[in-house]
Order: C-alpha cells, then structure tokens, then sequence
C-alpha cells in the first residue's frame, strides 16, 4: 500500500449500487447483524469480493487491510493454503452423505486431545446451535429451568433463550424470557446474590471466560465451584477464546475444567465448523445407546458432517500445532495495543478513546468530554480509517498472516484518524461524518 494520506478512498458506487438492492433481498442486508449497514459509516464497502492474507477487497476495488478478520473468526488468514488444499483434497471425494464420514472421527479424536477433562464433543454450523445446546443438556441434566448469563456480555445465541434477555426480544414470550437471569461478570457477589435468590432453580451458569476485565485470580475456578456447590452446571463459552487466549483455549489457560463448552468462531479459519465439548456423563443424554431412558434429542444438523468444513478444522489444528500461531497472534495485538495508547496520548485523547480488552482482541471505546459512549464520534473515527484502506470495526484481532508493516500501517492511519477526530470532538461529529451514526445491534427500535 502507498502512504495512507495520498491513497484515501472516495469512490464506493458499485457498493452504493449493492446497498440500494440487498435490502429488498435479504431482511436485513446481511446474514450477521453486526455485518449490517448500520454498523458501518455509509462511506465503506457495502459487501466484498474476495480476500487473501489480510486484506479484502471491495466491489469498487478498493482494498484494505481488515482488522476483525471475519468477525473474528479467521485466525490464519483469508484464502490460507494450507488450509484451501485440504479442503479442496476433501471436496474431491464428496461433501455430506447419509452416514457419517470417517474424517468425523479424526477430527473428534484431534479436538477432544486438546480439552483438558471433556470427552465427548458434538459438531454444528453455528455457535447458537451448539450454545443452545448446551442450555438443553443442562436443563435435561438438572432437571433445573433457568439459565445464568452475564448481563454485560452481548451475545450467545439468536435462539429464544439468550434473545429473550436482551432489548431486541420482539417475537419472544414472556414466559421464555423469564426464564433467563443475569448477574455481572466480573462480580462474585453478585454471582452469590443470584443463587441466594434461586438457590435450587438455576440448570447452568454460561459464560465467556475473558470478555472485558482482568478478572480477579481464582475468580473463574472460584465461580465453576460456587455454582457446583449449587447442584449447577458451568458452560464456557470459547467461541471469542477459542484458539486466541491460547490453544485451544482459556481452559488450557486457566487449568479449568468447564461441564461443558462450546467452540466456534476462529477454529476453522472462517470455515463454518463449530462444536460443543463436555464431560461424558453430561453429554451421553445426548446419546442413543441407554436404552429405555428418555431420549434428549440434542442436535440434528443435516450440514454438522460436511466433510469441507471439518477438514478446514483439521487444517487449522495442523497450523497451530506446527506454528506459534498464538505467540504470533499476540505479539501483533501487543504492538497495536502499544502503538494506540502512544497515539491517543500524544494527540490528547485519553479521555475519549480507550484501550479495552486484550492483545488477542483489542479494542477501542469512544466517549464525549462528559464521558459518554458516543456512536457518532465512532462512526467518524471509523469513516476515516476506511478512508485510508483500513476495514475498522473498533477491533483489532490479529491473525497469523497480519504482519508488523500491516500494524504500522494501522498505526498510522489511526493516527492521521486521530486529527479528524479531534475536531468532531471540539465542533461536532456532524460537521465531518457523512450519513448517519452506528447504531447498537441490541436496541428496542429500529
């Protein structure tokens, strides 16, 4: 790429063309809400025609450099050969049949010698499957009804019983949604206070391991013992941690051993493979070999087998146990991390954009001089690192084919960034930003 401030980027007909037809197509404009319209400036590409390594291209051609990777969910890169070939090598020999494909038990075998205390594991195409999953076998296990999520976590699943939760709960009974509770994430007591309150009715605890906060050490083991003295079962949710924090995740990290924990995201390079790991006794409700028990039906995908995607995922494992893929992963994410808060700092915007998170998935947060989340001071800041050949989304989560030229050159586009910012801080964001703000995927009203 040439110097980021003779190369910005103005031209986005053929995306202004895609956007005025996708949404007649597709409710929505996306498959993903957080890859909607609305959570983009309305000055960046409206979809992408291919990527490779990392960088993306538009349907207008413009290329970036992409920061969140797939929303996170490619951790070797777009178009990885390693991992192409041996999805190519699988295809040949055909992709779903009416029995499982033998590569189910490599991959089973593989993943499950990875996870500290699981023994089983059950294949889908999305993290809410196997999420969702995961509720039914505690609640079937239990014989328990509600289900414990952190209140300040944004996501698990689409289906009724994380939805329900949330502001965007039209469509979903009451009655389902009682049946959720919530306490905050990095606060022991207020874990106590909801058992307190429910000491026999919660079937599981489900929680992302790392989210936002350093958590208190022991807090996680502290927290998976309180809710087993509780007769509850603990979900770790690894779909963000999953081959980031460290490989395969958090629970190598920390030495913990979860009931149950669902994967997803990064662990097939984009690729859609996710899966649910669990100890046996949890996971053989989901069996067929007790005979005379009641059965759980679990989960039946006709696609969980599609012998592409569990290649990509065998692919994938090969990388990390090959290369320091995380070791790589991390660095890139300490020198971004690094290199913002030397920008911010020397542009005078402590206050008003913050470093949060981890050199695994860094982000930023924008506020206004009295401290408030300011969607329109992220948009523009957004705006103008797309303008300079950067796909920002306010994360940073490196990948192994990120480089350090790429991150420097990040770097510098947030810096040049930085001055416009600046002044839709001081004279307001309107006079800079083209169209509307970013709004939140979880709000009441459209």
């Amino acid at each position: 790429m040439a110097e980021v401030a003779s190369n910005l980027i103005t031209n986005f007909k053929r995306s202004d063309e895609y956007r005025n037809v996708i949404h007649d197509l597709i409710p929505g404009g996306a498959h993903t809400y957080s890859k909607g319209d609305d959570q983009f400036p309305i000055l960046s590409p409206a979809a992408i025609t291919h990527g490779k390594g990392a960088r993306v291209w538009d349907p207008d051609g413009n290329e970036y450099i992409e920061c969140l990777g797939g929303l996170a969910s490619i951790s070797l890169g777009h178009a990885y050969e390693p991992v192409v070939e041996r999805v190519i090598q699988e295809l040949h020999k055909g992709n779903n049949f009416s029995r499982p494909s033998v590569i189910e038990r490599e991959v089973a075998e593989r993943f499950l010698a990875n996870v500290p205390g699981h023994d089983m594991i059950k294949f889908a195409k999305n993290g809410s499957v196997v999420t969702t999953a995961a509720v039914k076998l505690a609640r079937a296990f239990t014989g328990r009804k509600l289900v414990a999520r952190p209140i300040d976590h944004p996501f698990y699943s689409y289906d009724d019983w994380f939805i329900g939760s949330t502001d965007v709960k039209s469509g979903i009974p009451q009655d389902i949604s009682a049946l959720t509770v919530t306490y905050r994430s990095d606060d022991m007591q207020s874990l106590r206070d909801l058992f307190e309150q429910y000491p026999t009715e919660i079937a599981c605890v489900i929680s992302e391991p790392e989210k936002f906060n350093v958590l208190p050490e022991n807090y996680l083991a502290d927290a998976i013992e309180l809710a087993h003295k509780h007769g509850t079962l603990w979900i770790m949710d690894e779909m963000i941690t999953g081959y980031k924090t460290d490989y395969p995740g958090s629970m190598k990290r920390y030495n913990l051993v979860p009931d149950i924990a669902t994967w997803g995201k990064g662990i097939a390079n984009g690729f859609s493979f996710c899966c649910m790991t669990g100890k046996k006794e949890v996971l053989e409700l989901g069996g067929i070999r007790k005979s005379g028990n009641e059965k759980l039906f679990l989960v039946s995908t006709t696609h969980g087998g599609e012998t592409c995607s569990i290649a990509a995922a065998i692919a994938t494992m090969d990388e990390f146990e090959k290369q320091d893929v995380v070791g790589h992963n991390q660095k890139l994410g300490q020198l971004f991390i690094d290199g913002s808060k030397d920008i911010i700092a020397r542009n005078g915007l402590q206050n008003n954009i913050r470093n949060m998170q981890f050199n695994w998935h860094a982000s930023l947060g924008y506020f206004d001089h009295e401290g408030n989340n300011s969607f329109g001071l992220r948009t523009l800041f957004h705006q103008e690192m797309i303008k300079r050949g950067v796909l920002f989304q306010g994360v940073f989560c490196p990948h192994f084919s990120h480089t350090e030229e790429e991150v420097n050159y990040v770097l510098q586009a947030m810096d040049e960034s930085c001055v416009i910012f600046k002044k839709g801080l001081e004279d307001g964001y309107e006079r800079y930003l083209v169209g509307e703000p970013i709004k939140p995927v979880f709000r009441k009203y459209i």
